[in-house]
């Protein structure tokens, strides 16, 4: 079964209590395991905190051309967000990319953006962020409503190969 479906199904099932809490899901093969931190969920989706997801067996690292690919794969592929992705940055020292809304979405003074995090072609994490004009180097971590399909579809986009 592949990550996307073994999500959904998941999240089909998965009804936290009260407050945050993490769904986690082991890999079951080489491939990726989800961890999702929801504050809350029912059967339509939910309201997310983080997703990570974490490769089994860790590429190597240190291959700046395939950091790059993997980022821009992913900003050409998640299409299930409020806003499109672009790479920021790709730090070949630190084997890290960052992406970020390419368009931020506005509320008044605020603004509210996702941010993906790639480490060494393993580990791959989204949030969303508030910040505001006035304070511009100041933001908060925000939740963000998905449809258990976008999730189980940015879970496939962030982990895709090719």
């Amino acid at each position: 079964m592949t990550l996307d479906v073994t999500l959904l199904a998941k999240l089909a099932e998965w009804r936290p209590d009260g407050g945050r809490q993490t769904l986690h899901l082991p890999d079951e093969g080489p491939g990726w395991g989800v961890t999702l931190t929801a504050d809350r969920a029912d059967e339509l989706g939910c309201l997310a905190w983080e997703m990570t997801l974490r490769r089994s067996a860790p590429h190597p690292g240190g291959d700046a051309v395939a950091l790059r690919a993997w980022a821009e794969r992913i900003a050409a592929r998640a299409r299930g967000l409020l806003e499109t992705l672009k790479v920021v940055e790709v730090d070949a020292e630190r084997d890290e990319a960052i992406l970020r809304s390419d368009t931020p979405a506005a509320k008044g003074e605020e603004r509210f953006y996702y941010e993906v995090h790639l480490q060494g072609r393993g580990l791959a994490s989204i949030r969303r962020f508030r910040g505001t004009l006035a304070a511009p180097k100041r933001r908060a971590q925000v939740v963000f409503a998905l449809t258990h399909e976008a999730l189980a579809r940015l879970a496939a986009d962030l982990t895709a190969e090719r």
